[in-house]
């Protein structure tokens, strides 16, 4: 279990991993509009790995842009994208459960229960993980709250 001071080192080390929202930040993270970081979010149920997308299979949903590898993903994620995007707009779920907001890694990626989640990097993944429903349940209480 974390306590204050690990969560106070945890941030020290990585300044970026967490910050107060000052301002209202968008509803799903972007770089350059683009959800994800380019990465199509079917091929974490489909292929269990993060693959990227291309410019000509791309959507508009909930105001950013999702690429996809296929015109196939992008079907499924258009019939339903809410079993596909991830939680709390793809904004790191370890960082949503302490109340704050951070970008997140392609990389550092989990589904639990059917969901994906997202996270600032594989070490903040690592500290997630230690009590995923737990950090679940915080998370989901400061979203989307958390982004005003």
């Amino acid at each position: 279990m974390l306590n204050r001071r690990h969560v106070l080192g945890l941030l020290a080390a990585t300044p970026l991993l967490a910050r107060p929202a000052f301002a209202a930040s968008p509803q799903v993270f972007a770089v350059d509009g683009v959800a994800i970081r380019g990465t199509d979010p079917v091929t974490y149920f489909d292929q269990m790995m993060p693959v990227a997308g291309k410019a000509d299979h791309a959507l508009m949903w909930n105001g950013a842009h999702w690429l996809f590898a296929s015109a196939e993903n992008m079907a499924k994620f258009e019939a339903n994208p809410e079993a596909f995007a991830p939680q709390y707009g793809g904004y790191c779920a370890y960082a949503m459960s302490k109340g704050a907001i951070a970008t997140s890694d392609p990389e550092a990626w989990t589904i639990h229960d059917g969901k994906l989640y997202l996270n600032y990097s594989v070490n903040a993944r690592k500290i997630w993980s230690q009590d995923i429903p737990g950090n679940i349940a915080l998370a989901d209480a400061n979203w989307p709250s958390a982004l005003a």
